[in-house]
């Protein structure tokens, strides 16, 4: 898994974090707040932060502020916001303030997804393992918030 960050993507894939991060804010979550953009040909394609499916109310959590079951991860809310437009997600690049879950990063594999950038490392890293085992580039990129291994 790479922590680093070449030249070669290096300013951009700053910038491109550093806006899933603003977008995270959208989130009504109270727990925590994760955004995701998916960027093809240095072009926005798609964006999603966590939350509740359209027409739910925005409530995040149960009384005992447990996440509830249908609260969608911020990338499966970008990636089906990609099946409804007319943009291709085949080799784009993922930006995410937190590493994907396994259920994530199989919606990643599938839409063509080839790189993953993260911010945070999420408690469970079976997605990470996954989308590694599918020679999907995974990037884990130190920020002004977060700090990478």
């Amino acid at each position: 898994m790479a922590t680093t960050n070449d030249n070669k993507h290096g300013k951009l894939d700053q910038r491109y974090l550093r806006m899933a991060m603003i977008w995270a804010e959208n989130s009504y979550c109270e727990r925590r707040k994760v955004g995701a953009i998916v960027v093809k040909d240095k072009t926005i394609i798609s964006d999603g932060y966590n939350g509740t499916p359209s027409g739910f109310e925005n409530v995040c959590e149960d009384e005992n502020n447990l996440t509830k079951p249908y609260v969608l991860h911020a990338e499966a809310n970008a990636i089906t916001k990609l099946a409804r437009s007319n943009n291709n997600s085949e080799g784009a690049t993922l930006y995410v303030t937190a590493s994907p879950c396994i259920e994530c990063a199989k919606l990643i594999i599938q839409a063509g997804i080839k790189r993953v950038v993260y911010a945070e490392k999420y408690r469970l890293e079976d997605g990470l393992r996954l989308l590694e085992k599918a020679n999907v580039e995974v990037v884990h990129l130190k920020t002004d918030n977060h700090e990478s291994e």
